[in-house]
């Protein structure tokens, strides 16, 4: 640990550069866990290097994403509990790069916090280091910024970007969607990280009961729950792509199914989900219920159960569905591809 640029008029200000240092030392064997083949440089640096192998990619392309956790850390927060949110930056990320048909290379992740707590930081780290491991990426870099004044002091943000690779000519295209294709979901493991800034307002989480079992919940806490971290679809999606003609995919993030479905279906179409089919989690139903929501607000918010949405034609159907449970997720059909000019999706 670098002792030797420790700056007392800087500490008197809110930083502690050597907790920075601390923290790093700490994360690295988080970090070491998700080295993979092109990985070129060491945390620490300036700079993430990465040399991808382009061997059987004739012609590639880099697809980048970029996202945060939002108001779910404030769960974090309420149970001290911050080892899993970084799997949920990294979903938020690699989920929606693998949506265009692409693997995801690395990733770098941005923690902006009141006080630089080195073991807190390091388990975020751990967090992120597992979301990469399960999307069979590498983390390449981060940065840890203390922002006293500006920020409480036992809260952070946490935010991340990846990129990833494909070749040009399989990208995925909406246009080649018809009329008659399955729509497949694969189910999702919880609220994942969406719609929290509602969660929180429905069971006024700060003054709520977290830790108490809860029956419509499975005897879970509420807080366990919640805290729940978004699945990560991309080595299951990667598997399909290689044996199926998947048309369209959908990762079902903020707006829900009315938002996010109909991002991967060309005018002149619609899905049709048929809502008996949705396999709804109980924590839904308990949001729905605490809170008087509409079920078209439901819908329109939430995932319902369902993470990600496959397009396929109806003949490579069942062999998708066999495929996605074979590589261990509970995927089953929701709907169908159908013409229309009026609405892009049609719950009923």
């Amino acid at each position: 640990m670098n002792n030797a640029s420790h700056s007392e008029a800087y500490a008197a200000a809110g930083v502690d550069i050597t907790a920075g240092y601390k923290a790093v030392e700490m994360m690295k064997k988080h970090v070491a866990r998700t080295v993979i083949p092109g990985v070129y440089s060491d945390v620490g640096g300036f700079g993430g290097l990465f040399k991808p192998d382009l061997s059987e990619t004739p012609h590639p392309v880099l697809v980048s994403g970029t996202d945060g956790v939002g108001t779910k850390l404030k769960l974090a927060f309420l149970l001290d509990k911050h080892d899993t949110v970084g799997i949920d930056c990294v979903a938020m990320c690699v989920n929606d790069v693998v949506c265009v048909g692409a693997k995801p290379l690395f990733f770098l992740d941005y923690i902006a916090c009141g006080r630089n707590k080195p073991e807190r930081i390091a388990d975020v780290v751990a967090g992120v280091a597992e979301g990469c491991v399960q999307a069979g990426c590498a983390l390449i870099g981060g940065e840890t910024a203390e922002h006293p004044g500006m920020m409480p002091e036992d809260e952070y943000d946490l935010a991340g970007y990846c990129t990833g690779i494909v070749d040009r000519d399989r990208i995925l295209d909406k246009n080649t969607v018809r009329a008659g294709d399955a729509v497949i979901a694969l189910a999702s493991s919880g609220v994942h990280s969406n719609g929290f800034s509602l969660v929180r307002k429905v069971f006024d989480v700060e003054r709520a009961d977290l830790a108490s079992p809860v029956g419509e919940l499975g005897g879970k806490g509420l807080g366990e729950t919640l805290l729940t971290p978004t699945r990560i679809y991309v080595k299951p999606i990667l598997a399909l792509l290689e044996k199926t003609h998947v048309r369209g995919i959908s990762h079902i993030t903020g707006g829900g199914f009315y938002e996010n479905i109909p991002r991967s279906i060309p005018e002149g179409f619609a899905a049709v989900i048929r809502k008996e089919d949705v396999r709804i989690l109980p924590i839904f139903d308990l949001i729905r219920k605490t809170g008087g929501i509409s079920e078209r607000d439901m819908f329109n918010t939430f995932n319902m159960g369902v993470g990600m949405t496959v397009t396929v034609p109806a003949d490579e159907a069942d062999e998708a569905v066999r495929i996605l449970r074979t590589a261990g997720e509970d995927a089953y059909f929701i709907g169908e591809i159908v013409r229309s000019d009026e609405e892009r999706i049609r719950i009923c």
